[in-house]
């Protein structure tokens, strides 16, 4: 074969060179095994990291189904969590917290494992000098499992649906009665522009993550993106802090590798090789359909994840109708058993405020607390049927109110029926939105003063 035609088979289809033969450390070693079995099984075990890769599947399975990991390790878990913790573990599937004693004890069960593997592995395996390889193939699967999740919170802000503009009962509650993550929740859905961005740089981070070429980059830009998310859980008690705190941790296991490298060219001000993810595939034609597979992963999770915020953005979001009587509507007049009844503080019966939103009904008491309700609006018939949130999900709910409505303008409702027994007649006027600041005032470039209320 002609000199030319075995440039082009290497260059085709070559094999590249294996690596000289390096002796890791054997900290260095002890570290990797610990890394790998810890990681490992968190990655495959934690219930959300795998489920990103059911992409446009996701949707058609039941909302059960992400949960499946944990309840198949739930008979270890909840034994072990009792023992450490002395409380009550058990896997709270209602709740949407990451930070419960069930996933605290499930990290420390998998930090026993990988503690338990790494003395085993390193006394079976010491004479072995490095771990180029199955490094690599590790550090794959860390890539598109931390670049599933870079895109899963990125969507769900590029779409905001995580941070929803705060609804209309939220304009009524008094600040000092916010949880601290309600203030964190409530002031990024205040700035939709401002969570877009924050979802296009996480969604950013999560496309480099799928290219091996761009990896380090998209590490790099995860680990400043985590970070952020992570002080910023643990500085408004947001229970995700199990979750952020392993996602940097990736990221930072991601980089491991390059440190030295970004060292000479961020801090030193040295010269450096490139830095390159390790690849495990050694012919070139194998390594560029592994390129195409592994952008076709991230395709697919970020198929999924548009479908699901897209949808949830349109029927329960700021992209949904907005239902019948929408608004804040406050009470001018509230008749009781055919006589006015005055607005003191210290009536519990009359109402001060109805609000309707996209997500329900609430109406405020004379002494401002806010109670949440289920309305069935009929406006054919112009009819409200008022009942209270069930207790339990198959409860049936205890009805509140029955009313009849009239709109005699826009702006104006009457509401005649039974309110908890009695009959009631409320004449109330709406309240424009946009009348608190927080609506209202929008951006401006020119302000000889602060506008601080």
């Amino acid at each position: 074969m002609s000199a030319v035609g075995t440039e082009v088979l290497d260059r085709e289809d070559g094999v590249i060179p294996p690596e000289p033969p390096i002796r890791w450390n054997p900290l260095t070693r002890i570290a990797f095994r610990f890394t790998f079995g810890y990681f490992g099984l968190f990655c495959l075990l934690f219930t959300q990291i795998p489920f990103a890769f059911a992409g446009l599947l996701a949707g058609s399975l039941p909302d059960s189904a992400v949960l499946w990991e944990f309840r198949a390790v739930r008979p270890i878990i909840e034994p072990v969590g009792r023992l450490f913790f002395h409380a009550d573990v058990v896997l709270r599937e209602d709740s949407g917290s990451g930070d419960q004693y069930f996933i605290w004890s499930f990290v420390c069960c998998v930090l026993i494992v990988a503690t338990v593997s790494t003395l085993i592995w390193t006394a079976l395996d010491r004479r072995r000098p490095n771990y180029r390889r199955l490094q690599a193939w590790f550090l794959l699967f860390v890539r598109l499992c931390l670049g599933g999740q870079m895109l899963l919170y990125g969507f769900a802000k590029a779409i905001p649906t995580q941070m929803p503009e705060p609804p209309l009962a939220k304009l009524l509650q008094p600040y000092g009665e916010f949880s601290p993550a309600s203030v964190l929740w409530n002031q990024v859905g205040s700035s939709p522009t401002y969570e877009i961005l924050l979802g296009c740089a996480e969604v950013l981070g999560g496309v480099l993550l799928f290219v091996p070429r761009t990896a380090t980059l998209g590490a790099m830009l995860s680990l400043v993106s985590l970070a952020q998310v992570f002080v910023l859980n643990m500085t408004f008690d947001v229970p995700v802090k199990i979750l952020a705190f392993h996602l940097v941790l990736l990221s930072m296991v991601l980089l491991a590798p390059q440190a030295r490298r970004l060292a000479n060219v961020l801090v030193l001000n040295r010269p450096s090789e490139p830095a390159t993810q390790p690849d495990p595939f050694r012919r070139n034609r194998t390594r560029r359909i592994a390129i195409a597979l592994q952008v076709a992963v991230g395709v697919w999770m970020a198929s999924g994840f548009v479908h699901t915020g897209l949808k949830y953005w349109n029927e329960g979001g700021g992209g949904s109708p907005k239902p019948p009587l929408y608004g804040i509507w406050a009470v001018s007049e509230f008749i009781q058993d055919g006589v006015p009844v005055p607005p003191l503080t210290t009536d519990e019966t009359r109402w001060q405020r109805v609000i309707f939103d996209v997500s329900g009904m609430t109406y405020q008491k004379m002494d401002g607390t806010l109670v949440p309700a289920v309305p069935a609006v009929d406006t054919a018939a112009h009819k409200i049927s008022v009942s209270a949130p069930p207790e339990q999900p198959n409860a049936r709910p205890a009805q509140i109110a029955d009313f009849t409505f009239d709109q005699p303008a826009p702006d104006r409702l009457t509401l005649n029926g039974q309110l908890n027994g009695r009959p009631v007649t409320i004449t109330v006027r709406q309240v424009d939105p946009n009348s608190f600041p927080l609506r209202g005032r929008g951006f401006n470039w020119v302000q000889d003063y602060p506008y601080f209320r």
